[in-house]
């Protein structure tokens, strides 16, 4: 795949992030943007598992999307320090993904603030996410189409980005937000999946303390080198032809996608994942 380099800078004011980065769409990397808040030196899986231990988190894993599955339901679930155990004993496929911090342990919220880069942010949707060595995401895109400020803490992450322009190499899933589950996107079989050699895309890694600014609908995958967790805060699509679609995918294709599963069991499934082929 063609895959440049994210750009980094150690710090931006918010004028230059809407003239170089919004406005134009690109992802950047911010090193030490948000160096002021406490959590830069508290956030730790010790600190989490110390705050948070005894909430039961939801998990996912790389299995593939099976008809029975719902939209988001996790595949275990396990109470926070029991999971960061695990993590730090041994290699895990287990994930925490969309943890809402502001509704499970509100006191985090006293170690960050929400910067001012010139978008306005949901201030209660703040999620977590964790993985243990070697786990990743689906490549996808998220269902609101969001800009998302990811700000990394502990271990190292890999981070993969296309965007929407690039759907067309990525072999996507109809009615989903993801792109054919057997393409391993840190090491891609470009014989098995000749399009991925077109498609034009960003690459990062992230240390802790960094912020990934991720532009609206842009296509992502993410591995955990080494056990850790992020942050995500989001502010809307400003472009208008992507906040529609992020309300068709709220509103239709996501309950229609979970009914077709309902009615046509595996067969829906398979067929999404043949009609992905057959399109590219």
């Amino acid at each position: 795949m063609k895959l440049e380099e994210i750009p980094r800078v150690s710090t931006i004011a918010k004028e230059d992030f809407l003239q170089h980065y919004f406005r134009p769409q690109i992802p950047v990397v911010i090193e030490n943007a948000v160096d002021h808040w406490p959590a830069i030196s508290k956030w730790s899986l010790d600190y989490m598992s110390e705050i948070a231990g005894d909430k039961t988190v939801p998990l996912y894993d790389d299995r593939p999307v099976h008809h029975e599955d719902g939209f988001n339901e996790p595949h275990a679930q396990m109470k926070m320090v029991d999971y960061i155990d695990l993590l730090k004993s041994k290699p895990t496929r287990y994930r925490i993904f969309l943890w809402n911090i502001f509704r499970e342990v509100p006191e985090l919220q006293n170690d960050f603030d929400f910067p001012d880069l010139g978008l306005r942010l949901q201030k209660k949707l703040p999620m977590l996410f964790f993985g243990g060595r070697d786990s990743f995401t689906f490549m996808h895109y998220d269902i609101d189409l969001s800009n998302i400020f990811h700000f990394h803490f502990e271990g190292i992450k890999e981070c993969v980005l296309f965007p929407p322009s690039q759907t067309k190499y990525l072999y996507k899933v109809p009615h989903s937000l993801i792109t054919h589950e057997a393409i391993d996107f840190s090491n891609p079989d470009l014989n098995k999946w000749p399009l991925l050699k077109k498609a034009q895309g960003y690459r990062a890694v992230l240390d802790h303390g960094e912020m990934l600014y991720m532009p609206e609908g842009y296509w992502h995958y993410m591995k955990y080198r080494s056990p850790g967790f992020s942050m995500s805060l989001r502010s809307w699509p400003k472009n208008p032809l992507n906040f529609s679609k992020a309300v068709y995918n709220v509103l239709f294709m996501r309950n229609f996608d979970v009914l077709m599963r309902k009615v046509g069991g595996q067969k829906w499934i398979d067929h999404k994942n043949l009609k992905a082929l057959r399109r590219s």
